[in-house]
């Protein structure tokens, strides 16, 4: 059931990826910083998923997963948060977070063999805080991004618990291991989908005001 879950929402995203390329490459810098994101972790997750085929360890890949998506996200945010202290927060939490990252790899390289807690919580933690400065920002302001911004906070918050308990699944029972992969693989399923929602209910109608005019 896992692998069902993992491929649908691999499918929904190499969709949400053909239709950002198509549609979302004259709509502004965050539309293409989130374009080049889907890119990074539909090649993150077929790469997984090849070595996975052959039995070969892919549990590195997680660190350029969470730290690609940290990377991207953040530049992402940078672009559509309004105020300019928030704006600061990010440029300064990314600056932070990369050379605590490169230390603590630095130091301990064997970290980059399994799960890395700390990357996962701190990268995680501080894209959830810039998705609730953005549905702050959305209060009074232009809902953009909104159902993209809803995907990034629930995905996040979700997938975050199940992979702090990552390295603990490894003593636990293969059945429970299995229940945290597919609780994971359906919170990635509803993201994806999320992202969907947002191009049909956004970028499609542009591109079909575009067509008209």
């Amino acid at each position: 059931m896992w692998s069902l879950f993992a491929n649908i929402g691999n499918l929904i995203l190499f969709i949400n990826l053909i239709l950002f390329i198509k549609g979302a490459s004259n709509d502004g810098k965050a539309h293409s910083i989130f374009k080049w994101y889907l890119g990074a972790i539909f090649l993150v997750q077929i790469v997984s998923m090849i070595l996975k085929k052959f039995n070969i360890n892919n549990l590195y890949l997680s660190h350029f997963y969470f730290i690609g998506q940290f990377i991207l996200l953040s530049l992402f945010y940078l672009n559509i948060l309004k105020g300019e202290l928030q704006k600061k927060i990010v440029k300064g939490c990314l600056i932070i977070v990369l050379l605590a990252l490169t230390t603590q790899y630095t130091i301990d390289f064997s970290l980059f063999l399994k799960f890395n807690l700390f990357e996962i919580f701190i990268t995680s933690i501080l894209l959830i805080l810039y998705a609730t400065f953005h549905f702050y920002n959305m209060l009074n302001g232009k809902k953009e991004f909104y159902f993209i911004n809803i995907g990034i906070l629930f995905y996040l918050f979700g997938s975050t618990i199940l992979f702090l308990v990552g390295n603990l699944t490894i003593v636990l029972s293969p059945k429970m291991n299995k229940i945290t992969w597919i609780l994971n693989s359906i919170l990635y399923v509803l993201y994806q989908i999320f992202i969907l929602v947002e191009w049909k209910k956004s970028f499609s109608k542009k591109r079909e005001f575009k067509t008209i005019l």
